[in-house]
């Protein structure tokens, strides 16, 4: 028996650091990513990676569709002069229309192949791109990203870049070099008839580009301002569709109160996206109107030149068509260029996570079988560098083969203490020892394949039964034989077997795949928590076994059978018990109480309560609901003269 008493600690002052406007901890707001080469390099190269035979082959397709205009305007120009020379050649006439029609009908055909081509490669591009996103999120193998609101925020534009971004950047490329085709060839018309509206139009042009770009980097700069926003957005409407809020959303009338945030938050996003909008819309206009009135002008120019001879009809008719052609090219480019811009930036976000590191320090030694201990030695936690302390200074012992009960109210600490066992955190101070060797030295998925948990927040997978089960052992998933066994273990095999199609019956009524032919079902609350609970005893070989509340949605019938037969499956390996129904700890070999961040209790049941602190008090409070009134009230008074006597 022990009874450990608190030290002093300067650094509990500590409190969480200042929060912005959206409720997030200073310095979590999303860092632009500036526009830099190598983000578009990057983003070109993963197309010839995606898809290396399509994008070469697009390549050559865009810069054949590129010259198609110019081809024809100057075979245009040389069929007019013919027929309005005066002494026209039949032959000569009929070749260049019937080569026309030919131009006319191939780039016709590039356009089509260079549009199946690009929508091969977007295709690839997308696959690829997002196998690596998601690859590199599953290297994350800590939790403190994940519970993080800035990292779903850059996730969210990590992934909106994954989508859009690469595939808007080789687009723009593509249309650089049919603009460069294009241009090249009309380029010569221009400067032959009038050189002044060659420079003219590429002036004018190059202006909205660099407008284009400026407003296309303001885009981006909004669309990160209001990350947050859409993420709150999507809570929204994912809590109006969910099935497991209906009940509440329909019973309390939160419907009207939830869509008010969600267009609130809808609301606050598109005014600030409309303003950029009508910025682009008026300045796009703005140069139409200049481009119109340096084309006219051009066009009057030559029009008077050719009413004194000094320009042939052929020769109107292509410097018309060349700066159509050269104003269309550019037209594209600076529309392209916007997207481009902003899918460079928004690609640096994916680039980026990419470069992210794992927060967990990376071990590679061996996780052999538990033969002495698990140790917590003097370990510190808090989740932000400027929050609380969770944990002040554990220490605790878990002998191998051994039970171990943990007591707490709520918010002491005790599911902090389950992630970092299984390493999903590292401690700030202190380390945890697996006979002697720091979990940090240990290879993570080998340690894991090490403990079975079953957590207070269990996921409900929407997957048969059979899956839900056998997820946790991927490698015996489809081992009917194992996973029935552990379903027996928790208590959920015969419910498992009566449902429509047995083990292969889908446990959802929303996510339905087309060969369960709409037999899916929902279970209770108890239900889900013995399928989780088999979950985790899938891993029959592990050597911790991790239970945080396996019982609090059970009837006490249920309960006591569970924890009978849990009691005898724990048999040989080591076992930590959390719950707050402290009868289901009371046989366990040492029952510790972690109170404050500390454990301030440690001995089995009998001496708890000799001691008469905190194990007894709780324990006194819950079996006094179990007592008759009379024998309750003599507690309470005993209780009352201890606490006076202390």
């Amino acid at each position: 028996m022990t009874h450990i008493s608190p030290t002093p600690d300067e650094s509990a002052a500590d409190t969480p650091g200042d929060k912005n406007a959206d409720g997030l901890p200073e310095g979590d707001q999303i860092r632009g990513s500036r526009p830099r080469p190598p983000a578009v390099l990057s983003a070109l190269a993963l197309q010839f990676r995606a898809a290396p035979v399509g994008a070469s082959l697009l390549v050559c397709v865009t810069a054949a569709y590129g010259v198609g205009p110019a081809v024809m305007a100057w075979l245009g120009k040389l069929l007019f002069d013919e027929l309005g020379g005066g002494h026209a050649d039949a032959g000569r006439a009929v070749a260049l229309g019937t080569a026309m029609a030919l131009t006319g009908a191939l780039t016709a055909v590039l356009g089509q192949v260079g549009g199946y081509l690009d929508e091969l490669v977007r295709q690839r591009l997308v696959v690829n791109v997002e196998r690596r996103l998601f690859a590199k999120v599953n290297e994350f193998r800590g939790l403190r990203r994940f519970e993080d609101p800035a990292f779903h925020d850059r996730l969210r534009l990590a992934q909106q870049a994954s989508q859009d971004a690469p595939h808007n950047i080789t687009l723009f490329g593509q249309q650089v070099v049919q603009t460069v085709a294009s241009v090249g060839g009309f380029l010569g018309v221009l400067l032959s008839v009038w050189p002044p509206m060659a420079a003219l139009l590429l002036a004018s042009c190059a202006a909205a580009l660099i407008s284009r770009l400026a407003i296309a980097r303001r885009q981006v700069e909004v669309s990160e301002a209001v990350s947050a926003k859409y993420r709150r957005r999507m809570f929204y409407r994912s809590l109006l569709t969910d099935p497991r809020a209906a009940k509440e959303i329909r019973l309390f009338g939160l419907g009207g109160f939830l869509h008010g945030r969600l267009v609130s938050a809808v609301g606050g996003a598109t005014e600030a996206e409309l303003a950029v909008t009508r910025r682009v819309a008026l300045t796009q206009s703005g140069f139409a109107v200049l481009n119109g009135v340096v084309t006219g002008f051009g066009i009057l120019v030559v029009v008077i030149g050719a009413a004194h001879q000094r320009f042939t009809v052929g020769d109107v008719t292509l410097f018309i068509a060349a700066a159509a052609g050269v104003q269309g090219a550019f037209g594209g480019v600076v529309l392209q260029a916007g997207s481009a811009a902003e899918a460079v930036r928004l690609f640096g976000h994916f680039l980026d996570l990419m470069e992210d590191r794992d927060d967990l320090v990376a071990g590679n030694g061996p996780a052999p079988p538990l033969r002495g201990q698990v140790e917590l030695r003097d370990v510190w936690f808090r989740y932000d560098k400027d929050g609380p302390w969770v944990l002040r200074g554990v220490n605790l012992t878990l002998p191998a083969g051994s039970s171990l009960g943990l007591v707490g109210v709520n918010g002491a600490g005790k599911s902090t203490l389950v992630k970092l066992l299984c390493r999903f955190y590292d401690p700030e101070r202190g380390a945890i020892l697996w006979d002697g060797v720091d979990l940090r030295d240990m290879d993570v998925d080998a340690l894991r394949r090490r403990i079975g948990v079953t957590f207070q927040d269990y996921m409900t997978y929407d997957l048969t039964a059979e899956e839900n089960i056998g997820l946790g052992d991927l490698p015996r998933a489809t081992d009917r034989d194992r996973v029935r066994a552990a379903a027996r273990l928790a208590g959920i095999d015969a419910t498992l077997r009566r449902l429509p199609n047995g083990y292969e019956t889908q446990l959802s009524r929303v996510h339905l795949d087309e060969e369960d032919g709409g037999t899916g079902v929902t279970l209770s609350g108890g239900q889900w928590q013995r399928v989780a609970l088999a979950r985790s005893l899938m891993r029959s070989e592990a050597d911790l076994l991790i239970l945080d509340e396996p019982s609090a949605g059970l009837d006490p019938e249920a309960e006591h059978q569970i924890h009978h037969t849990l009691g005898e499956h724990r048999a040989g390996r080591t076992g930590l018990l959390i719950s707050h129904r402290l009868s289901a700890l009371r046989d366990a070999d040492m029952i510790a109480v972690l109170e404050d961040g500390r454990i301030s209790e440690l001995g089995c049941h009998d001496d708890l309560m000799v001691l008469d602190g905190g194990y007894a008090r709780l324990f006194n409070l819950q079996a006094a609901g179990y007592r008759p009134a009379a024998v309750s009230s003599a507690a309470r008074g005993a209780n009352d003269q201890n606490e006076v006597a202390s």
